[in-house]
């Protein structure tokens, strides 16, 4: 088939988010046999033998030096704030409201690059992130007790990584992504070792666990490359809308999984942030249009 380099980004991008949600049910799914550090660490076992080993083959390693760099060092520590918190909300929240609040990222970081970077926001995507923060407080529902912990989990997950975002534009390019992404895997793997004693100690895992850990290793991966070739392939507002693909594969596998339907509070909020979301790709495309392509964004590599 000969597709144009912006569908086949798109169709990328929906593949990296199907990977990425795969990778968030079997953590779900193994929570109610291990706690969130241990999990992070036999899976970060599993992602770092197969990051250094794909490094290794595209010589991407450099000096673990690199996290002296402060941009470096400020990705890592919002990565491993990011995927502590939301491994720990999807425990205990249905993998679609976790998904939903999640799906308020891009707009968080539209809000980070203004008001760290200066980038102009005009007052319509103004208005889209704060509708998207109103889809968030549906889906969140905070009434006479409080918000839920599991919602403020994932809320702070959001915040987390917008910081991750934001600090990976600041890195020097002569950094590969891969190596990028292996200091990653390896500091959040040692955090996922910190965490153990106080969530609970060493579990010993059934090989059934170990090998759906090794899978959401696998797929982490894939859902890494993925999303690097989606946003090589196209044009990113062409395919970053596609990241709410997230939305749809989380509940489609709630439901199949773990037999989570959406309310409809869920739904209307889900349906805010996503419109919002793109309604701000949107006004993002006609501003790149005023300006040289040479001093468009760029949008860093992600995911959990």
């Amino acid at each position: 088939m000969n597709l144009s380099p912006n569908l086949r980004g798109s169709l990328f991008m929906a593949a990296a988010m199907a990977s990425f949600t795969m990778n968030d049910a079997i953590t779900k799914a193994v929570s109610s046999e291990l706690n969130v550090g241990e999990i992070l660490l036999v899976r970060g076992l599993f992602a770092m033998v197969l990051v250094a080993v794909l490094a290794a083959h595209r010589k991407a390693l450099r000096s673990f030096r690199s996290l002296l760099i402060g941009p470096v060092a400020l990705r890592v520590i919002g990565e491993i704030g990011g995927t502590l918190s939301y491994v720990a909300a999807i425990s205990q929240i249905p993998l679609a409201n976790a998904s939903a609040i999640f799906q308020a990222l891009p707009l968080v970081i539209t809000l980070g690059a203004a008001l760290v970077f200066g980038e102009p926001v005009g007052w319509r995507r103004w208005l889209a992130i704060a509708a998207g923060f109103i889809g968030v407080l549906v889906i969140v529902r905070p009434g006479a007790e409080g918000f839920s912990q599991a919602g403020l989990l994932a809320l702070a997950s959001v915040g987390f990584c917008a910081v991750r975002d934001l600090a990976t534009r600041r890195i020097p390019k002569q950094l590969p992504t891969l190596f990028i992404t292996l200091l990653t895997t390896v500091t959040v793997t040692m955090a996922g070792a910190f965490v153990l004693v106080p969530l609970g100690g060493w579990t010993a895992p059934s090989g059934h666990a170990l090998g759906l850990l090794a899978l959401a290793a696998v797929l982490i991966l894939i859902g890494y490359q993925c999303i690097i070739v989606a946003l090589r392939t196209g044009d990113i507002s062409a395919v970053a809308p596609f990241r709410y693909f997230a939305l749809l594969w989380a509940m489609l596998l709630g439901y199949l999984a773990f037999g989570d339907t959406p309310d409809r509070p869920m739904l209307a909020g889900a349906a805010i942030i996503v419109l919002s979301g793109l309604y701000a790709f949107y006004r993002e495309r006609m501003r790149d249009k005023l300006r040289p392509a040479a001093t468009g964004p760029g949008l860093p590599p992600d995911g959990l």
